[in-house]
């Protein structure tokens, strides 16, 4: 039987070990994180998954610990896989697993490598991302790619849709070629680093709008962070508003000539930098939903500016995307 040890956390983690189990690989132990309890956990637990079937799981700090090195070893494992697990794991694991070691990554390889790629892919406009499964090295999301499924992402996706998406892509990936690991027939092609780039890890203050920019990167943006991302925001009449939901322009051009905001045939919209209109779904203004009547009611019929751009002095242009 085929042993295996598998780093993992989240949806991701979850659906690539229940590939693993349908399969009848011996996994022989699971290495997950505790959850973060400042974090919002909306996703599942791979402890659970875990647990429900009886196999070992540890949690450690650090993976590349001296004594979690050992144990694994004392396993002999044939791979080990990294399903969304959160750390580095280092040349002293990587190199213990008899046929190798693969991680899941959420990009079309070598597109989008490094932190967040679902909501990179979300935020520069992309149309289509998925998963690759990849041999592991030092190097991240570097080595040689196995396996890739693709997905589309729509005009008006959110990051959650596009990662539910990649989520079953990783699923598919997994299950096609996993025969073909197990039996060494798997092809491997090698990455070319240069038809893509390394994108870091993304703050809550990444969220904030700068309504100088085109409709479409700030929808861009308000889908890439939406929640159960910290959401897109920015301040008005010196108050947080919170825009939750967009729809992606149509070109229609607004009135203002500079960002603003107003009730336009009865529905909440935003001019850009551009001059287009932006319609606003859902909005959040001190901590509570507006509607598009209940802003009329707060703010009437003349538009709102956005505070850093109230002042049309405090307007310089900028590249539009």
């Amino acid at each position: 039987m085929t042993r295996a040890v598998v780093f993992a956390y989240h949806n991701v983690g979850v659906r690539c070990l229940s590939v693993l189990l349908a399969h009848g690989i011996e996994v022989a132990l699971v290495v997950t994180h505790q959850d973060n309890p400042g974090e919002t956990i909306w996703f599942d637990s791979v402890a659970e998954l875990a647990a429900q079937h009886g196999l070992p799981c540890i949690t450690p700090d650090d993976p590349n610990d001296t004594a979690v090195i050992a144990r694994i070893a004392a396993l002999s494992p044939d791979f080990i896989f990294s399903f969304y697990y959160r750390l580095m794991l280092k040349p002293a694991l990587l190199n213990l697993p008899r046929l190798g070691a693969y991680n899941m990554h959420g990009s079309l390889l070598p597109k989008y490598r490094g932190r967040v790629p679902v909501n990179w892919a979300v935020l520069r406009g992309e149309r289509e991302t998925g998963a690759s499964l990849h041999r592991m090295l030092e190097k991240p999301d570097a080595g040689a790619v196995v396996a890739q499924q693709a997905v589309p992402i729509l005009p008006d996706d959110t990051a959650l849709v596009v990662f539910r998406k990649v989520t079953v892509a990783a699923e598919m990936a997994l299950d096609n070629i996993l025969p073909g690991l197990i039996h060494g027939t798997a092809e491997e092609i090698p990455q070319d680093l240069t038809q893509g780039s390394y994108f870091g890890g993304r703050k809550a203050e990444d969220g904030r709008i700068d309504w100088r920019q085109s409709a479409q990167a700030i929808h861009n943006l308000v889908r890439a962070v939406a929640p159960p991302y910290p959401g897109a925001f920015c301040d008005i009449a010196g108050s947080p508003l919170r825009v939750l939901a967009t729809l992606h322009p149509t070109g229609e051009i607004g009135k203002c000539g500079r960002p603003a905001f107003w009730v336009h045939q009865d529905k909440l919209v935003a001019e850009c930098g551009d001059g287009k209109l932006l319609r606003l779904l859902a909005v959040e203004f001190e901590g509570r939903q507006l509607s598009a009547a209940e802003w009329l009611a707060k703010f009437g019929t003349a538009p709102v500016f956005p505070d850093s751009q109230a002042d049309p002095s405090n307007i310089s242009p900028i590249s539009l995307p």
